[in-house]
């Protein structure tokens, strides 16, 4: 079964691997599911911050 995807680039949704318009690689569109246990959940946290401060644009 085929999800929904997205190019980051031109925001063009899809079913495909790769956008038609750019051919850039799609990347699903919802956020990762949420558990209180999450193991890696300080990292990627961490992570976003660090990113932020650097003026980068966050993608899971």
């Amino acid at each position: 079964m085929n999800r929904l995807k997205v190019c980051k680039r031109c925001r063009v949704y899809t079913l495909k691997d790769s956008c038609r318009q750019c051919g850039e690689p799609t990347v699903s569109p919802h956020p990762p599911r949420f558990s209180p246990e999450d193991p890696y959940g300080e990292y990627r946290r961490r992570l976003k911050r660090e990113l932020m401060r650097e003026g980068k644009e966050y993608a899971v």
